[in-house]
């Protein structure tokens, strides 16, 4: 099989094809001959050495894959084989195949393409725990989404129109017509305006949901109201550049509000803090595996609608990376094998 995998960190120029035996599955595992896998904002920090879970050098990166189940091992049943699937494989997605225990695939229907099937996993389980298991999002809640226009923010800005609530997003100017029409409520440019500043007269809001970490969580909680929540899930301020930076990862850390994050704080100001990593969530399989069908039922209801920004084949996987960096993107990035 073929792979993409990095033997040192570094810019995304350390990403290389490589072969590989085809993987064995083992007892209830399943290969899956990936169509499609998902690019995701933590394989650049795991390429740039910033990413505590990155398995030993070298490593390849992948959460999520869409395909075909060609191989089963012991006691898998046999009406699995030649399945269209989705999995959440812990690495190794980057590949034309993966093998995965049983319990992290679930069935792609039919009329699911691969390539959006990719877009699902990650960016639709992070968006579900944000808004259904931590933010417990209503209608006539409101809401501001940062970067609104990548992947969790569009399959976010889908469960909050779901649900009733009216959301913010910050994106940058370009992203704006699209993501207008698409549902935001309310849009502010990132790159010309301080948020905090544009929607201090709005009223506060009940959720906050922010991957870039630092100072913008500490203006966050500025605008949170009585009751409200900030869900960090990223610290992307760390990652500016294309290669790990120290120095940038200092200054983010230095500038966390720790002390308005305090349990003494949280309680003057009747508000509360929660952080996802869905990394350290692959040991709760089952759990994961439940909300993941619950994503995929959104799917077949309409409620979700992936946004592809672009598909890439395996062997330019630095060239989706350079995308992200750049906050080029206006949705999913989707490696593709064929």
């Amino acid at each position: 099989m073929r792979q993409v995998a990095f033997r040192r960190y570094g810019e995304p120029t350390v990403l290389e094809v490589v072969q590989a035996p085809d993987p064995a599955p083992g007892p209830g595992q399943v290969r899956v001959r990936v169509e499609a896998a998902g690019v995701n904002f933590a394989d650049l920090m795991a390429r740039m050495g910033l990413y505590t879970g990155t398995p030993p050098l070298p490593a390849v990166m992948g959460w999520e894959v869409a395909g075909t189940v060609d191989a089963l091992g012991e006691g898998v049943d046999a009406d699995w084989l030649e399945a269209p699937v989705i999995a959440v494989p812990h690495f190794g997605g980057y590949a034309t195949h993966v093998g995965v225990d049983l319990v992290q695939v679930a069935q792609r229907p039919a009329d699911l393409p691969a390539v959006e099937a990719a877009a699902v996993p990650v960016h639709g389980l992070a968006a579900w725990m944000m808004l259904e298991v931590m933010g417990r999002v209503r209608a006539g809640d409101r809401v501001l989404v940062h970067s609104a226009g990548g992947g969790v923010g569009l399959i976010c800005l889908d469960l909050l129109k779901w649900r009733g609530a009216w959301a913010a997003g910050t994106a940058s100017a370009h992203k704006h017509a699209f993501l207008r029409e698409r549902g935001y409520d309310r849009l502010v440019d990132y790159r010309t305006e301080d948020f905090a500043e544009a929607l201090a007269s709005e009223p506060g809001f009940d959720l906050i949901l922010d991957p870039i970490g630092g100072a913008s969580w500490k203006r966050d909680l500025a605008l949170l109201r009585g009751g409200g929540r900030l869900v960090c899930y990223g610290y992307s301020d760390a990652v500016a550049r294309k290669k790990r930076s120290w120095r940038a990862l200092a200054h983010t850390m230095r500038t966390v509000p720790w002390l308005q994050f305090s349990p003494f704080s949280l309680m003057l100001h009747n508000r509360g803090v929660m952080g996802i990593e869905m990394e350290h969530l692959w040991e709760e399989k089952e759990r994961v595996r439940g909300w993941l069908e619950e994503v995929i039922a959104r799917w077949e209801e309409g409620v979700l609608r992936p946004v592809i920004h672009a598909t890439v084949p395996l062997e330019q996987a630095a060239e989706a990376h350079r995308m992200l960096h750049d906050h080029e993107n206006l949705g999913k990035v989707v490696l593709v094998t064929g």
